[in-house]
């Protein structure tokens, strides 16, 4: 137990972007980085806020459990958690677009093509790096390439404590590999390993770095 619990803010889980009532772009993330992370602070000892999109997970009993679904949604549950967090990891896979208008009802085929206009969604991450005070400040980097270089260009942008790289293999998968990129010039890379054991050492890194 932490002489003095730390407040983590955790985020987990894709974001469906609606085009009608039952339509949604979407991603594959399955929530599972980001409920470990959870499961690995409050392990530690710490208190854990963890904003969800949908996800087939049951939490962990002792989080404060926070559900949402789109890009905006989160966004919003996120900001009205930051001013109390210590360490925030955003591990939640936001989507970076979403349509620009949403269909009430249901959209019926026609036979016709169909051409739907994408707009950004917010850049969450981005958003916090501006603001983040002495806060500690976890993002992740999934890259098809140039992955490293990449990831640090996020690092700096994005005013990161760290960064976790990894690949589209990491999708729904047990074990796999990941770079951990630091602003202090760490660079850990670990093969093969779970999404448990890369939570722990997160939730190492964070709280260590938080106490200096």
């Amino acid at each position: 137990m932490p002489a003095e619990p730390l407040r983590f803010l955790v985020t987990a889980g894709p974001t469906r972007e609606h085009l009608d009532d039952v339509r949604y772009l979407s991603n594959a993330s399955s929530g599972r980085m980001g409920h470990a992370v959870a499961r690995a602070a409050l392990a530690a000892g710490h208190r854990v806020t963890l904003v969800s999109g949908p996800v087939e997970l049951a939490p962990p009993p002792a989080a404060r459990l926070v559900e949402v679904v789109s890009a905006e949604e989160m966004r919003e549950a996120v900001l009205a958690a930051f001013p109390d967090a210590d360490v925030v990891v955003m591990t939640a896979a936001v989507a970076d677009y979403r349509p620009e208008k949403r269909v009430s009802g249901k959209l019926k085929k026609t036979g016709e093509a169909l051409r739907i206009t994408l707009v950004p969604t917010p850049d969450i991450l981005a958003e916090l790096g501006g603001m983040k005070g002495d806060r500690i400040l976890v993002g992740f980097a999934l890259e098809s390439e140039r992955g490293e270089e990449n990831a640090r260009e996020k690092l700096v942008r994005k005013h990161l404590d760290l960064v976790v790289l990894d690949s589209p293999r990491a999708i729904g998968a047990q074990v796999s590999d990941f770079t951990i990129l630091g602003a202090d010039g760490r660079r850990e890379h670990h093969m093969s390993v779970s999404k448990d054991f890369l939570a722990q050492r997160l939730v190492s890194l964070a709280a260590e770095a938080r106490l200096i």
